[in-house]
Parts: structure tokens; C-alpha cells; sequence
């Protein structure tokens, strides 16, 4: 049983992509980014455990075990078109932590993204909720940052198992301490952050310069933690799909409007 969302099953794709959801989140909450892009790319969305298609196992509270499921998930793809890793917040980590597994198995990715998350290292600068706050407390902060279901309060059946959820997620997060002293990605990495985002300050965003030995570039929106949803999904894409482009298909024409490039 595969534990992606695929939107589309193409033969012979130009580029593959993986996407990891955010705390609480699931894949279907990116299913947007589907329509707007390329049509010959394969979209893999995953659902980690405890939600959409893993819905019945519990929730994995330890970065180190949701890292080695997501990869033992990706490394069947891995061999085969061009392969891209995308992330946001939770998910930038596992996308992250994934890419740096498979490259120890000599199945690295061509391109990596990271969104919505502080660089490893910098997390005192990254402001979490706490997960052992208050129901009241922890859904406050959750309904600050936006990207909240909207039926959370009229189901409290739901909404309880949503906040098991993020606790859980938020705790794997909490814990997440790599070691500084690793060696760099080898892939070529993006950060996508948003000026207004408490969660990931724009002061934690830029040291992700340091965790790639290959171009590093960086992209700020207006807006906080979920920038991208709703109608902003469609010019977001686009830019995700010029990043990728640029690294994994040599024929793609330099982006004029980087926000941000080093190397």
C-alpha cells in the first residue's frame, strides 16, 4: 500500500516530487500545488503516520523514526527521473533529514526545500507553541498562525484527535537536535520564508546557508507561517517550480527574480 497522494501517475515524468506536510497537517493539504505545475511532473504527497492514508498508526513522536519511514517511503522513487524533496515547517525537517539519508545511500536528491522552519541550530530563535500547554492555549496559538481546519470547533470529536496530533508532531520538532558538526547536503537547497512568521523568524531562515555545499537560494513572501495557502497557492508553484527547474533540468532559463541567491 503506498502512503503518497498522487494526483497524477505519469509514465515518463521530467521531475519527481515529494512533498512532507506540516505539524498537524496532511497531504492533502497541498493538493493545490498540484494543479499549478508542470503537467509532465509526478507529485508523490506524503501522509506520515497518524493521518490520511496512515490514519489508523499512531503518530510518531521521535524526528529519528519519521525520518527513517519517510525515507524507506521515497527511496523506491529515487531511482528515476529527477528527483526534488520539499518541506514545510515539520515537513522541512523530514524533507530535510530525508534527503541527507538517501544521499548516505547514495540516492540523494537533485534539489531540496525547506519552508516554515529555522535552520538546525537556530531553534531558540524559533518560536513553537508549546505542546504541553493548555487545549485552549495550544489552539490560541494554532488559530494565530492560520492554516487551521475550519471544522475543529464544531466537531470536538475531531478536534481532539487534531491536538493529540500536533502534540505529538510539535514534540518530535521539539526534540529534533542534529549534530552541528556534519558534513553539508550535497543537493543544492531553497528556503522559502514569509516576513511575518513567528514560527520561523527570517533571523532563523538564513543559516540554512551553511547546510549545503552546493547553490543556496533564498525566496521571502509577505505574510506569516501559511503564506501560501488559498489564493497565493498558484504564484507560490511558480516559484517552486523555477527553483526546481533550475537546479534538476539544465535547459531551464536562469530565474531573473531570486530574492536572494549565495553560494
Amino acid at each position: 500500500m503506498t502512503h503518497f497522494v498522487r494526483p497524477r501517475r505519469l509514465e515518463h515524468p521530467a521531475v519527481r516530487l515529494v512533498v512532507f506536510h506540516h505539524a498537524g497537517g496532511s497531504a492533502s493539504a497541498y493538493f493545490p500545488l498540484t494543479r499549478h505545475l508542470p503537467p509532465d511532473w509526478d507529485v508523490l504527497l506524503l501522509d506520515l503516520p497518524g493521518r490520511g492514508k496512515r490514519h489508523a498508526l499512531p503518530a510518531l513522536e521521535d524526528m529519528e523514526l519519521i525520518v527513517a519511514a519517510a525515507t524507506e517511503d521515497v527511496v523506491p522513487y529515487a531511482d528515476g527521473p529527477p528527483l526534488a524533496l520539499f518541506g514545510h515547517s515539520l515537513g522541512a525537517v523530514v524533507a530535510f533529514e530525508t534527503a541527507r539519508e538517501l544521499e548516505a545511500r547514495g540516492a540523494g536528491p537533485g534539489w531540496v526545500g525547506v519552508s516554515g522552519r529555522g535552520a538546525p541550530g537556530h531553534e531558540v530563535l524559533t518560536r513553537l507553541p508549546d505542546h504541553d500547554s493548555s487545549d485552549a492555549e495550544l489552539m490560541a496559538r494554532l488559530k494565530s498562525m492560520g492554516g487551521m481546519p475550519h471544522q475543529l470547533d464544531e466537531v470536538p470529536a475531531f478536534r481532539d484527535r487534531f491536538l493529540q496530533l500536533v502534540r505529538r508532531d510539535l514534540r518530535a520538532v521539539s526534540a529534533y537536535r542534529p549534530d552541528p558538526h556534519r558534513a553539508p547536503l550535497a543537493a543544492p537547497l531553497t528556503v522559502f520564508g514569509a516576513a511575518q512568521d513567528d514560527w520561523a523568524p527570517l533571523a532563523s531562515m538564513a543559516p540554512w546557508a551553511r547546510q549545503t555545499r552546493a547553490r543556496f537560494s533564498r525566496r521571502v513572501y509577505p505574510g506569516g507561517h501559511f503564506h501560501f495557502l488559498g489564493g497565493a497557492f498558484e504564484a507560490f508553484a511558480a516559484d517552486l517550480a523555477e527553483e526546481i527547474s533550475f537546479a534538476l533540468l539544465p535547459a531551464a532559463p536562469v530565474p531573473s527574480h531570486l530574492v536572494r541567491t549565495s553560494v
